[in-house]
């Protein structure tokens, strides 16, 4: 799947999180700034499944990992 059609919604029903737009701002709001020493896949309001997604996800450069470092820069 191309990564430009994962969408912030996707990442968080992907992630079994409630997915419209209120709850990704209320979620992002809740949890920022989050450190930068921190890695996104590390920050402590993941589930162990939603942590071992991203970090995958990140470390192999796959499809979702332009959401992922667009959800990382508006939790910076």
């Amino acid at each position: 799947m191309n990564a430009n059609q994962h969408t912030m919604s996707n990442l968080f029903a992907q992630l079994g999180l409630p997915a419209d737009q209120a709850a990704i701002e209320a979620f992002i709001a809740a949890h920022r700034p989050l450190d930068s020493d921190i890695a996104l896949y590390r920050a402590p309001f993941w589930t162990a499944a939603q942590r071992a997604f991203l970090k995958e996800e990140i470390i192999e450069d796959a499809d979702w990992a332009g959401v992922i470092d667009e959800l990382n820069g508006r939790l910076s």
